[in-house]
């Protein structure tokens, strides 16, 4: 396996993101379009998620496809985000035929970053905006770190991010990952700068630091107090995949994030993975293919979480340091 060329989630072909941030509230969204509908499936692991639409994301659902998926900030008010997606992709002329309308079909998922130190004393909600810029700004390059949905993110005495990152399998299959990072738990290993996911970097993308030194009987390091957690994720592939298909792709994605956050999936986190497949290349073998992709998958998202953290860059009233700041 290699990275794709942008070690982008938009290395799978097919895929847009884009991004939007407001760095005196310390928040944002990030969206993942498709150019054209693709299958889109989800699941959830945290015990306190914040979700819209996921429920026509089972496989005996009517609709099999979406539009795009949305990640923002904001906790509740975070939902808004899709409305402002579904808006502009209306707009386009997106959207599921129902007579003469055009429904968007825009799941989205929130984190919590309302106690970061932002201004959060708004007369409108910013997320329906939000989401809509972030809609207009899709492209297949975009910045890692302090940016989109990870702008507010913070991990475990860090500030966390936005990671993406990309494989290429030796059947020509990709996987990409996109995250905002915003863990109750730690990222990093110890009181040192080696980061959990360290057995599964390529190219040295965060650091190439190798494993440090922790103790297995020691209590996980974590935030102090409850909320302000939950880490959201898109796994993505250009394999053609069903619904339930899908599901099993989000299923096994989740070791990925418990292997790049300690711990993870905790009843205060929301942790919550979405599947897309555009659909592009079959899979030769269905059955031994399809568990080569889960484990790609799972590798993929925990490089993506440690690069979210590896690239956040400080700004002022910030409650955490950067893992830049900290360990320069």
């Amino acid at each position: 396996m290699r990275p794709g060329a942008l070690n982008l989630i938009t290395d799978v072909p097919g895929l847009r993101v884009g991004n939007a941030e407001d760095h005196t509230v310390k928040t944002g969204v990030s969206v993942l379009l498709g150019d054209v509908p693709f299958t889109a499936a989800v699941h959830v692991m945290g015990g306190a998620p914040g979700t819209r639409e996921t429920d026509l994301l089972a496989p005996d659902k009517l609709v099999q496809e979406v539009d795009a998926l949305v990640l923002s900030g904001g906790s509740a008010f975070g939902l808004d985000a899709a409305s402002g997606v579904a808006d502009g992709l209306r707009a386009m002329g997106r959207g599921f035929a129902v007579g003469d309308q055009r429904v968007p079909i825009v799941p989205g998922a929130i984190l919590f970053d309302l106690l970061n130190g932002g201004a959060k004393d708004w007369a409108e909600n910013p997320y329906k905006g939000l989401g809509r810029a972030a809609l207009a700004a899709a492209g297949t390059v975009f910045d890692l770190g302090t940016i989109g949905a990870g702008t507010g993110a913070t991990v475990a005495g860090l500030k966390g991010g936005l990671g993406s990152a990309s494989v290429v399998l030796d059947n020509g299959v990709t996987v990409g990952a996109l995250v905002a990072v915003n863990a109750l738990g730690a990222v990093t290993m110890g009181d040192g700068p080696q980061f959990w996911a360290a057995p599964f970097e390529l190219n040295a993308e965060f650091g190439g630091l190798g494993m440090g030194a922790h103790d297995p009987a020691a209590r996980p390091r974590t935030k102090h107090g409850p909320g302000a957690n939950t880490t959201i994720a898109i796994i993505a592939t250009d394999a053609a995949l069903s619904q339930a298909q899908a599901t099993r792709l989000a299923v096994a994605a989740h070791d990925g994030m418990a292997r790049a956050i300690v711990p993870s999936h905790t009843p205060l986190d929301g942790d919550l993975i979405f599947a897309a497949a555009t659909g592009a290349r079959a899979l030769p073998d269905p059955v031994f293919d399809a568990l080569d992709l889960g484990h790609a998958a799972a590798t993929c998202l925990a490089r993506a979480i440690a690069r979210g953290v590896h690239a956040a860059r400080p700004a002022p009233g910030d409650p955490f340091p950067t893992w830049g700041d900290t360990f320069g």
